[in-house]
């Protein structure tokens, strides 16, 4: 079976369909040109440039994309790659792009090539747009789907329509409309799907449902999570980044996708494009599946009545601020009362709570969730991390309830088994979409600047007609996803 995977070249803004390096802090990059050196024929560029296509002994095709002119980000496929293979992929072919002017193709300690072993001499295909792939390699499979946020209702519903499985980095869709459409595709062509929030996958989210099942902390009223995540530029405080020459080797029409026709800027790469609101969601688009994800399962907390939200530094029409605070209401769901949610970003945090010992924690590493219930706290790390009662030693004390909920044998695992006709994977698209849904609510409720009364069944803020260009955003000519 093969896979086709967008490597997150994209995610770091050049490739649309591209691998692209989140953590650019851990991988220092080239100082004078802000890219790191292009690594050779291992690097894997999934639309504007090339696509990395990894064949299974059963038939999964995994493609990652990477970033279009000379930057690397093809650690993320790599990694992707190996855990793939891992569990169950027996040959590697490679699809890559020919290395931009001035860059030689060679060999690197970091992004060796090939980048996995199994890679048949002489596989080098090489593709600009994944729509052409998807019609001329007939044994493609499955699509992994790393490319900017923009990007991924298009990927992933042409993909669908392909009848091909697909895993998309979170999240889901870069609008609620589109967080709809996906999961709508994804349930009327039947393919196996999964979100990237990892932790799902894990067994700690499992223990905190089950924790809260069985009642350790009596009827939740309240939760929040944060991170401590904010904007990644620095340089740009307001409005569209000055007009630059488009790089050799970059294809930004293909990269601009849905998006109308404007001039390329260094702004926007790498992984920067994040912090623009036409490309990007926000910290809390590239958060909030991982770290929300616990009270959404636990609790149900899909569908808010109201939203409201407030920036640190305001609000600017085309870049994101540098943190917020966001304000949810759900309603009672079943037995479970109602529930005010928080998030936060930016480096602002809840109060903690009283009664903690000297030594508590809320979450760990800047991230985390905090739920607090009549009769006690529970708090996790983030990415759904492990579950602690709240003060440490209750947690001490504590017997972990037994287990109910089926374990799972790993994130990509389970999706690889779900290609094969297997049980659907747990984060697979309906789940993703309807968390992906709250969080971008809240982008919604800070871009128009007022509390949003929202009416699920018609995808309508009652009160605010202005959201509506919000919720379903306008595109390019052939680029609406269908």
């Amino acid at each position: 079976m093969l896979v086709l995977s967008t490597a997150r070249a994209v995610e770091q803004g050049l490739s649309p369909f591209g691998a692209a390096n989140l953590h650019p802090r851990r991988n220092p990059l080239d100082r004078q040109s802000g890219f790191r050196p292009y690594a050779g024929t291992g690097q894997a560029v999934f639309w504007p440039a090339s696509a990395r296509v990894l064949s299974k002994s059963w038939g999964v095709n995994l493609i990652d994309e990477k970033v279009l002119p000379a930057v690397s980000t093809v650690h993320h496929m790599i990694a992707r790659a190996r855990i793939l293979q891992s569990q169950g992929a027996r040959q590697v072919a490679s699809v890559s792009e020919e290395p931009p002017e001035g860059k030689q193709s060679k060999p690197s300690n970091n992004y060796p090539s090939p980048p996995c072993s199994g890679v048949p001499a002489g596989s080098n295909l090489r593709f600009e747009d994944f729509r052409v792939m998807l019609e001329k390699e007939k044994a493609i499979d499955a699509i992994l789907c790393a490319t900017p946020d923009h990007q991924h209702a298009y990927v992933c519903v042409t993909a669908m329509r392909h009848g091909k499985h697909v895993y998309c980095e979170k999240p889901l869709t870069h609008n609620v409309w589109e967080a709809r459409l996906v999961a709508r595709v994804a349930k009327e062509t039947g393919v196996a799907t999964q979100l990237g929030n990892q932790g799902h996958s894990g067994d700690f989210i499992r223990q905190t449902c089950e924790m809260i099942w069985d009642g350790a902390i009596g009827d939740i009223r309240e939760v929040h999570a944060w991170t401590s995540a904010s904007r990644w530029n620095t340089q740009i405080l307001g409005g569209r980044p000055p007009a630059q020459a488009v790089p050799k080797g970059v294809n930004w029409d293909l990269w601009l996708g849905p998006r109308e026709t404007r001039p390329y800027s260094s702004a926007y790469t790498p992984v920067t494009w994040r912090d623009f609101w036409d490309f990007g969601t926000a910290p809390i688009g590239d958060f909030f599946c991982h770290n929300f994800d616990p009270a959404c399962w636990a609790l149900d907390l899909r569908e808010p009545l109201s939203i409201e939200a407030s920036a640190a530094g305001g609000v600017d029409s085309y870049i994101a601020p540098p943190g917020g605070l966001y304000t949810y209401q759900f309603g009672p769901r079943g037995k479970m009362p109602a529930v005010k949610f928080m998030w936060y970003e930016g480096g602002l945090m809840p109060p903690r709570p009283e009664g903690l010992e000297e030594d508590d924690q809320l979450g760990a590493n800047g991230n985390g969730i905090l739920f607090i219930g009549d009769k006690g706290m529970i708090t996790c790390g983030g990415w759904a991390g492990r579950p602690s009662l709240l003060p440490g030693s209750k947690d001490e004390a504590y017997k972990r309830p037994a287990k109910t909920l089926p374990r799972s044998k790993g994130h990509h695992r389970d999706w690889l088994a779900a290609c094969k006709g297997g049980t659907p994977a747990s984060a697979n698209f309906q789940y993703g979409a309807a968390l992906t849904e709250v969080g971008l609510l809240g982008l919604v409720a800070l871009r128009v600047g007022k509390k949003l009364q929202w009416d699920a069944k018609a995808m309508k803020a009652t009160n605010a007609p202005a959201a509506d260009a919000l919720l379903k955003e306008s595109y390019r000519p052939g680029w609406e996803p269908a």
